[in-house]
């Protein structure tokens, strides 16, 4: 445990770190595409913060707000890339398999979270907001996280909508237009025709859809 401490004290000094991930953890997820590989390391990544924690809060040493607050703040962020990894991937049709492992570790996790919020100290005034962040993202997300995931594909489903809904309508009429030309020019490639051009039609001139053809009178006779 020791070493364990020592190590992570190397890799996230108590200097603000604006990066929440170690150029390590960057590169093992960089090469895990795949949601179901790359959410245990995320959930991994977030244990190792965990961990610290552990080890800070049972020292009383002074100075070490500052590590207890960064590494709270490192740890919601990875939660949160945690949602917002199962959101892509829903998003993107990718199969997920491991939900059940990350709702687990996520109520896990919680629960020392919140021993750490029971914890009294001359500076818990330096660390509790990043703490009372942490835990209300962990929660949230495990319940995410435990919930159906088809319930939770209609709910990403419905964000895009929203989303989409609250863009359009900040646009202005020219950016309306050139969305609405670029949609045009989608379909048609997507129907095989070029753009301003309509669909060939089998139908003869007069045509519509729905009528029966008419019937094309047989050839003359030839003559003996």
């Amino acid at each position: 445990m020791k070493l364990l401490i020592a190590l992570l004290l190397t890799v996230f000094p108590v200097a603000a770190q604006r990066d929440f991930l170690t150029n390590d953890e960057a590169d093992q997820l960089r090469v895990a595409q795949e949601p179901d590989v790359r959410l245990p390391l995320y959930l991994r990544f977030a244990q190792q913060r965990v961990d610290l924690l552990e080890q800070l809060f049972a020292q009383k040493k002074t100075g070490r707000s500052g590590l207890i607050h960064d590494t709270l703040e490192q740890y919601t962020q990875i939660i949160e890339a945690i949602d917002t990894n199962i959101d892509d991937a829903i998003r993107r049709q990718k199969p997920i398999t491991s939900m059940a492992a990350v709702a687990k570790a996520e109520k896990e996790m919680l629960e020392t979270l919140e021993k750490f919020a029971q914890l009294q100290g001359p500076d818990v005034g330096r660390y509790k907001f990043a703490l009372d962040q942490a835990i209300e993202t962990t929660r949230d997300s495990a319940e995410l996280s435990d919930q159906d995931l088809r319930e939770r594909t209609r709910s990403v489903e419905q964000k895009e909508v929203d989303l989409r809904k609250e863009r359009e309508a900040l646009m202005t009429p020219e950016q309306k237009e050139a969305t609405e030309k670029d949609k045009a020019k989608i379909e048609a490639e997507k129907q095989g025709v070029a753009p301003g051009k309509k669909k060939p039609s089998l139908y003869k001139p007069g045509e519509k859809p729905g009528e029966k053809p008419a019937a094309t009178p047989p050839p003359p006779a030839k003559k003996q």
